[in-house]
């Protein structure tokens, strides 16, 4: 099992825009062996201390395989709408890791 943490940082004004991607990308990962944890909207007073931009959203998803994760980033339904992910999203940074 791999878990990805994704820290996503929009564009000003294209909220809209951004959840409509996620509302295609997000129902996607179950069709990988995936699941979405969390997916957290944090407040200015959700950070005890930060040295970096505060995200827009936090996710948390896992995915039973490696393969399973490219798969889905591969899926040809949810490249459709990338563009929508592209004019929305200024910057992501996405973390890999395993359970513990």
């Amino acid at each position: 099992m791999i878990l990805i943490t994704q820290l996503i940082y929009l564009i000003e004004g294209q909220e809209k825009i951004f959840d409509e991607f996620e509302s295609i990308a997000i129902p996607t990962i179950s069709k990988y062996n995936g699941r979405l944890l969390f997916r957290v909207r944090p407040t200015e007073n959700s950070f005890i201390e930060s040295h970096i931009d505060k995200p827009y959203e936090i996710h948390l998803a896992e995915f039973d395989t490696e393969q399973d994760f490219e798969n889905f980033k591969q899926d040809e339904e949810r490249k459709k709408f990338l563009h929508l992910k592209e004019q929305s999203i200024k910057m992501s940074i996405l973390i890999q890791g395993t359970k513990l």
